[in-house]
């Protein structure tokens, strides 16, 4: 997948079937969208392509009115959406910046400037509540409208559900946010992941003896947070299974290297020798976040956190070996 920031570059396809949105969680709604949109793109004889905006519309608008409670939590940083996007077979993807301009554009001039005369849209497929320009003044209806004489048709696609549950990214939100991995697993259509770069930390992990791979975030604002029983990818030809914090590590002082930002830190149970000691740093690993052990504690002193680790370690054993022992019993079923 070509991805470009903003809409005018020399690369991007003269004519495209396009959709617009967020696309936050690229969950198993968005899924279906993409799979209408990339039908609908093979028929017509160009590019599936996707608009998407960085920042979050929500996030801009509160940073404008300096309340940061208003802007949502995120389920995927910009990485990981990507990835999706990429792996539901869209052929090219534009992120806009989302900003003053943008946001004071007038519904007919983003048709105008950036549907026609940028992308060159044919076909044009959105969300049963879009809405799009300043003051969220343009919808389906105008959209539709204005198609007709532009030059490009218009679709709209209802709601997605999964057993009865309307599929959204709000709903995603709140299955991460209350810890049910299992209903996020179930909208997303796969286990909740997050990935990026290893980077190096305060190392105080080697110290408490619980050696963690570290992926730090700058601005993002996660649906999740918590301790987790999580798999590793990326390290190895096999996952490998780990205890992982999500968050901003309330027992570290708050001047420590992570400066306050998230940070998901994740000790690997089992560590490869093929690796050593220093060879993950820079490599990117994703981590599916596959059970909610518990919130975030804040420990009196090192040697309460280091007991803490090493009891959310048996945890998580516990839980892999309840996992492998339902796998090997579901086995036995279908064999039989």
């Amino acid at each position: 997948m070509n991805v470009f920031r903003g809409y005018r570059h020399p690369k991007l396809a003269p004519e495209c079937a396009l959709t617009i949105g967020n696309f936050d969680g690229v969950h198993r709604g968005h899924q279906a969208m993409l799979a209408l949109l990339k039908n609908e793109a093979q028929h017509r004889g160009v590019p599936s392509c996707v608009m998407t905006f960085e920042p979050h519309p929500r996030d801009y608008f509160a940073a404008l009115a300096h309340k940061p409670e208003l802007a949502p939590a995120r389920i995927a940083t910009l990485r990981d959406k990507l990835t999706e996007l990429a792996r539901c077979g869209i052929d090219q993807c534009v992120v806009l910046p989302f900003d003053t301009r943008l946001s004071a554009q007038a519904p007919q001039t983003f048709i105008d400037e950036v549907l026609v005369r940028g992308l060159g849209a044919r076909y044009v497929l959105v969300g049963d509540d879009f809405r799009f320009g300043a003051k969220r003044a343009g919808g389906y209806a105008m959209l539709d409208a204005v198609g007709q004489t532009a030059g490009f048709d218009v679709a709209r696609m209802n709601s997605y559900e999964v057993q009865s549950t309307r599929v959204s990214s709000s709903a995603v939100r709140q299955a991460l946010g209350a810890g049910d991995m299992a209903q996020a697993a179930s909208l997303l259509g796969r286990p909740y992941s997050i990935s990026g770069h290893v980077v190096h930390g305060r190392k105080l992990g080697r110290d408490l003896g619980f050696r963690t791979l570290n992926l730090r975030f700058s601005h993002w604002n996660p649906a999740a947070s918590g301790i987790f029983a999580v798999l590793v990818h990326g390290l190895t030809t096999k996952p490998l299974p780990g205890v992982a914090n999500l968050g901003i590590r309330p027992s570290i002082e708050p001047n420590d290297v992570n400066g306050g930002r998230v940070l998901l830190e994740t000790y690997c149970l089992e560590w490869p020798d093929s690796i050593g000691l220093e060879g993950a740093y820079g490599k990117i690993v994703r981590v599916e976040l596959l059970h909610k052990l518990h919130d975030e504690l804040k420990y009196d002193g090192l040697n309460a956190l280091k007991k803490g680790i090493a009891q959310d370690c048996r945890d998580v054993r516990a839980f892999f070996a309840a996992m492998h022992s339902e796998t090997t019993r579901q086995t036995t079923r279908d064999r039989i």
